[in-house]
């Protein structure tokens, strides 16, 4: 299989995407062609041998190959001297965290051009990627989630109990969150968060709530789980502490949690794939308070695709590319224009 590996992207997480991005290398046994979209959303086609974090950094991808996509891939330009060559890929991996990649803009790019890919489709984007949607969404397939309250920037903040945790809308990676302890801490908090959205939402911080993690895809109908992990403790991971994760590849150690816990957390991650996440392996952050399990977030593009809690990585991400979604073939064969032309005896 020729994996095609799509990373970058405008957006606050471009940074942690090439992390991601470059630790696939180590994790995946096939032939990588990595295709790198920069703040101007211009393609790169980045030689595998040569690709680390300073290429970027120093702007040195620029002086990569330039490629077009058309449709039915992505092509060098071509010159007076040479056709455009196409960069042979059998199956795209969309690998670009927050906007461009989890928002539904590549996917629906993707789509467009009738392109093999892993990743959320468009839909999938649309709910996951918005916080204050991914709730309704998950209360409707019976997932609970901790209560919250939003606000957009011209709504007035008013916090009857302290602390709260509050949270850009549509950002990842704990970019903008804030614990909030009192009155005095609200207001550099809210300037944070708007700084990065025009929406939040406000939860109550729950200290000793235990967090669990779970990734998965669904292959042939049938679940493929990760293991569970607990996160390392903390009031919560800050971008730093993401962006170093991001670069894992060792395996995660197991949760010590009991049979039980661990069903009903693998009934919810099921309830919120659903159909829906049909194409993508996500990872679903939960929470469990008195034994009952509520969703945090989904991550439909996780930081590197989760790896760490996959003993066979490499096996999955084979699996998935010969699982994915079928586009409906829609037949226009213009029998009603036919037949109003008909009509009118023309």
């Amino acid at each position: 299989m020729k994996l095609g590996i799509i990373f970058g992207g405008v957006s606050y997480e471009h940074e942690i995407s090439i992390v991601s991005a470059i630790a696939m290398k180590d994790v995946i046994n096939t032939q990588i062609q990595y295709i790198f979209l920069d703040e101007n959303r211009e393609f790169y086609h980045i030689p595998t041998d040569t690709i680390k974090s300073k290429l970027f950094s120093s702007k040195d991808y620029k002086k990569c190959q330039k490629i077009e996509l058309h449709k039915d891939g992505f092509y060098t330009q071509g010159s007076f001297l040479s056709k455009p060559k196409k960069i042979e890929v059998d199956t795209y991996l969309n690998m670009m965290h927050g906007a461009d990649g989890e928002d539904g803009v590549i996917s629906s790019l993707l789509e467009f051009n009738n392109l093999s890919y892993i990743g959320p489709r468009k839909e999938a984007c649309s709910v996951s990627f918005n916080k204050f949607l991914t709730k309704g969404y998950s209360l409707s397939v019976g997932v609970k989630t901790i209560d919250y309250k939003y606000f957009t920037r011209d709504d007035k903040v008013n916090i009857d109990n302290f602390p709260v945790i509050i949270k850009p809308v549509r950002l990842g990676s704990s970019i903008g969150v804030s614990v909030v302890k009192s009155n005095e801490e609200l207001e550099y908090a809210l300037d944070v968060a708007f700084e990065f959205d025009d929406a939040i939402i406000v939860e109550p911080f729950i200290n000793g709530i235990k967090e669990y993690n779970l990734a998965g895809c669904k292959i042939n109908n049938e679940f493929e789980f990760s293991i569970i992990e607990e996160p390392q403790k903390a009031e919560f991971l800050d971008f730093d502490k993401k962006y170093l994760d991001f670069a894992r590849t060792s395996t995660a150690l197991k949760a010590d949690i009991s049979k039980e816990l661990e069903e009903k957390i693998k009934k919810s991650f099921k309830d919120i794939y659903n159909t829906l996440f049909d194409g993508a392996l996500i990872r679903c952050d939960f929470f469990v308070k008195d034994n009952e399990v509520y969703l945090n977030e989904i991550n439909p593009v996780p930081g590197s695709m989760a790896n760490y809690l996959f003993s066979n990585f490499d096996e999955i991400i084979k699996k998935l590319s010969k699982s994915l979604p079928k586009t409906r073939k829609i037949l226009i064969n213009y029998d009603y224009v036919n037949k109003i032309q008909a009509s009118k005896g023309k």
